[in-house]
């Protein structure tokens, strides 16, 4: 196998990440938050308003795999309960509260975020010979953000986002989606993820060969699915490389 590209999932694979998007703090803040806009809300409603908008969407989509938009999500609490104070605010104020409660939901939920032990040193050995792209589960709002947080913004093209389909892996058209853009064969690609389904099913069911990075997160198995390389730390993703391009 000619190696000539690399995918890479973000989270569980790059990013060690901790979320909590069930924790109570997160709405007090987003109540709180929109109070200012003129909005009142207790924050159990912002809390339920959130996740039925939510299920409500994905319904919507009638994807097998559906993703949310979690900036449409506020968009439309902002909408529905709107009141003169809210309308009365300058339009530019208006079109960015929706994205900017959503980057508040994520930070006020997250409490950790750091990259795996080697992730840097290996994506910059890599980056030099491979063509390093994303495919990953997550929101536009802040996927590229944190990637820039832990400093390897610029290392990736394309960066294929869920949130932006509206769908998600294993679905085969992001897989597509990025092999297209790279202009490659999905025998010329691996694809390096932490999820023995989204991530390796689903880039199997392509032709990819796969790399499943046992990390602290995502499934560990799934009938009839077998990665053709296992690494259980992220530097030995080297290893695996060399071990493709081996003739």
């Amino acid at each position: 196998m000619i190696v000539k590209g690399i995918i890479f999932d973000i989270n569980g694979t790059l990013t060690d990440i901790r979320t909590n998007e069930w924790h109570d703090d997160v709405y007090r803040v987003l109540s709180n938050i929109l109070s200012y806009q003129g909005i009142l809300l207790d924050p159990n409603v912002v809390k339920e308003l959130y996740f039925q908008t939510m299920k409500e969407q994905r319904a919507a989509y009638g994807e097998r795999y559906p993703e949310f938009d979690a900036v449409s999500i506020f968009r439309e609490i902002i909408t529905q309960h709107a009141t003169d104070f809210s309308r009365g605010l300058p339009v530019e104020k208006l079109e960015q509260l929706p994205k900017l409660l959503a980057e508040t939901h994520r930070a006020t939920s997250r409490f950790r975020l750091q990259l795996y032990p080697g992730v840097m040193d290996t994506i910059w050995q890599l980056r030099s010979k491979y063509h390093l792209a994303i495919i990953s589960d997550g929101q536009t709002a802040y996927a590229i953000p944190e990637l820039n947080a832990v400093g390897l913004s610029g290392f990736f093209d394309p960066i294929i986002i869920s949130g932006h389909f509206g769908y998600r892996k294993p679905d085969e058209r992001l897989f597509t989606a990025a092999l297209t853009s790279m202009k490659m064969q999905p025998s010329e690609v691996l694809y390096v993820g932490n999820d023995m389904y989204r991530d390796v099913y689903g880039a199997q069911r392509l032709g990819m060969k796969t790399v499943f990075f046992k990390s602290n997160q995502g499934t560990q198995e799934k009938e009839g699915v077998k990665p053709d390389y296992i690494i259980y730390n992220f530097p030995e993703l080297l290893n695996a490389v060399r071990f493709f391009e081996t003739p």
